[in-house]
């Protein structure tokens, strides 16, 4: 709970009048670690509803080679996610959402570069992957004390997996439905509540989905800082379904938080800074990687052309739980 504490914090200084100024929001990244990439992972973004498409390109590294022995967590990978959304924003009611994910799961192409960079800042080989194959595809994720069961019931599941067996491959995810309903506007700034709806359209067996429906209920706080400086406040709750794959695992309902400060430099350019958290989704596993606070740190530009505006992102990993170690992102948006 200290994350959220120290975002309310925040929030009470930075609460000042300010003139009106549009801004376009954060950046369009979220957690794209594969065990929770299918429980409704929130997006940080605006309190004012808006009509806008936009493609959102994200590559991550990823690497969790850890044991409990009841759980058995093996991944090795990159991950790149292809994002379509479209919103509508009908005046009277408010806005409606839509999001398309088709996700890709690969032997990447990083790790000599991560290895070369953790090594020149003095942080040699923090996550292990020393003893692992430069660039080799592992995604299996194992509950042993399903081992026996699965092999009576003859489920033809390769080894011991008993919860999910990933392999190079692309797929269609979770598609995503919103609705987001604006509460105050004023000059200064904008409260906005949301809900979402992830529908199981992803293969839950290969990792592409968790075969259940999720739901999602947020609060959304824009603040002007200054005439150049937007602050975007979000909270909420995630209502996870089950992990419908070989076997069934009942997730956690987490809840998240995050703020963003969203920096006007010139009349083409915006920089942005934003921080985001959230509790565990797995039942306990006795595993750092799954079990703790996940934290994402996000830096990134925007820059404006007409109604267009592209951005740029790295995202992260602050502690080394439930996150990739490190996102890149390259999103278009189109205002409409």
């Amino acid at each position: 709970m200290r994350v959220f504490k120290c975002l309310l914090t925040l929030f009470l200084f930075f609460s000042m009048p300010a003139d009106v100024q549009s801004f376009s929001g954060p950046l369009q990244v979220k957690n794209q670690f594969p065990m929770f990439i299918h429980a409704n992972p929130p997006y940080l973004e605006k309190a004012l509803p808006e009509t806008s498409f936009s493609a959102s390109l994200s590559h991550s590294s990823i690497f969790t080679v850890q044991n409990s022995g009841a759980w058995v967590i093996d991944m090795d990978m990159e991950l790149t996610e292809l994002n379509l959304r479209y919103k509508h924003n009908m005046k009277s009611i408010g806005e409606f959402g839509i999001d398309l994910p088709f996700i890709a799961f690969g032997n990447g192409f990083l790790d000599g570069f991560l290895e070369s960079f953790h090594d020149l800042i003095g942080d040699s080989d923090p996550y292990g992957r020393s003893g692992r194959p430069k660039d080799d595809f592992l995604y299996e994720i194992r509950h042993g004390q399903f081992t026996d069961l699965l092999a009576e019931r003859g489920s033809g599941v390769p080894g011991n997996t008993a919860v999910v067996l990933g392999r190079t491959g692309t797929g269609l995810g979770d598609i995503r439905l919103t609705f987001k309903r604006p509460l105050i506007v004023t000059e200064r700034y904008t409260l906005s509540i949301k809900g979402a709806l992830e529908l199981p359209t992803g293969d839950a067996k290969e990792g592409y989905g968790n075969g259940s429906a999720d739901a999602g209920l947020y609060i959304l706080y824009d603040r002007l800082l200054t005439d150049n400086i937007m602050s975007h406040w979000n909270m909420g709750a995630v209502f996870p379904g089950d992990v419908k794959g070989y076997i069934t695992i009942d997730l956690k309902n987490f809840i998240y938080g995050g703020a963003a400060i969203e920096i006007d430099i010139s009349q083409k350019w915006d920089i942005l800074f934003q921080l985001q958290a959230q509790s565990p989704v797995y039942p306990e596993t006795d595993l750092l990687a799954i079990d703790e606070n996940a934290y994402l740190l996000v830096f990134g530009c925007r820059y404006y052309k007409d109604n267009n505006s592209i951005e740029f992102s790295i995202t992260e990993d602050m502690n080394s739980t439930g996150a990739p170690d490190v996102t890149a992102n390259l999103s278009y948006k189109l205002n409409l």
